[in-house]
């Protein structure tokens, strides 16, 4: 199987900077992503903390990007994340306790840009993505008509947060 299996639960979206637009059984929180060692610390304590370290370059990480979430609303579990990032783009399996996770790193060589893949695999891949992040149960009652009307919304959102990210001055 692809990806690091990973004893922690991710860093949940934060309300402030995640904008969610509601597809039925799913929905997608669309955020901006600022990741550096003050938000492992604000996250992470003891061997939690010591796990991602473990799992980083020098023990530090430093990027950002959009992040898009696949939430249950009606459970408020994610169980999917497409970390579009610049420096280090992945994306995440989180099982159901949420206490687990799978990331896989994405190739932009092999596979292009990450929005557009992402965006490609919630359009046809999102069921057998979701029971692999043990959300199975959600599959019956999703409703791809809907939530393609609606994933157009959210590559807007993502799409418009990725330029003016780009348009920002470098410091």
């Amino acid at each position: 199987m692809a990806g690091i299996e990973y004893n922690v639960a991710p860093i949940p979206p934060d309300a402030e900077h995640t904008t969610y637009v509601e597809a039925g059984i799913v929905s997608f929180g669309i955020e901006y992503r600022l990741l550096d060692e003050a938000e492992l610390a604000a996250n992470y304590e003891g061997e939690a903390m010591q796990e991602i370290q473990d799992a980083v370059d020098a023990n530090t990480v430093e990027d950002n990007g959009v992040s898009i979430h696949v939430i249950a609303p009606h459970t408020g579990h994610e169980y999917l994340r497409f970390d579009c990032f610049a420096n280090g783009p992945h994306y995440h399996y989180i099982e159901p306790s949420g206490e687990k996770q799978i990331i896989v790193e994405y190739d932009p060589i092999a596979m292009g840009d990450m929005l557009a893949w992402t965006m490609r695999q919630l359009r046809t891949r999102l069921a057998p993505m979701l029971v692999h992040a043990g959300g199975g149960d959600l599959v019956p009652d999703l409703d791809m008509a809907l939530i393609n009307e609606r994933l157009v919304d959210v590559e807007q959102i993502a799409s418009e947060a990725e330029a003016a990210l780009a348009a920002r001055p470098k410091t």
